[in-house]
């Protein structure tokens, strides 16, 4: 049995209400439980954590080491964008993972189009909205069996 950490970045808490045009109307709990449900089917272990703070979530990134986390998910928000800090931690662990964007960040503002993380990352889901995170697990499952 694998463990798998999901990672949500900044304002990630708001979906479903926060500009659903762009975002979608799925909650966080939605998307939690449906990761929750595709994972725990698999017979592996999968934790979510959501913040606002950068260095909340590369505190997760450390205890993904020392849990022996096998896969990290993460959707970094804004962070994807301005976090060498997030990108440090990520090499500074060596865990693999994935970077998911709830919309095409290709599409949209100028600034959106550079991820500090992309590059490091296993692979890349952007603009597949919800459907991403399960995506994302899909292919994890798939690396790990």
């Amino acid at each position: 049995m694998a463990k798998i950490m999901v990672l949500h970045g900044p304002n990630l808490n708001l979906l479903g209400t926060r500009e659903p045009d762009i975002y979608g109307t799925d909650t966080l709990a939605t998307i939690n439980d449906s990761l929750l449900a595709q994972i725990n089917a698999s017979g592996n272990e999968v934790v979510c954590y959501q913040s606002n703070a950068e260095h909340e979530l590369i505190d997760q990134i450390h205890v993904a080491k020392r849990d022996q986390v096998s896969y990290i998910i993460i959707n970094p928000g804004a962070f994807t964008h301005t976090s060498i800090a997030l990108r440090d931690a990520f090499l500074s662990v060596s865990i693999p993972f994935v970077e998911v964007h709830l919309s095409n960040v290709f599409s949209r503002e100028e600034f959106r189009k550079h991820s500090c993380l992309s590059d490091i990352a296993t692979g890349c889901v952007t603009g597949l909205g919800a459907l991403g995170y399960n995506l994302a697990a899909e292919f994890v499952l798939s690396q790990l069996s």
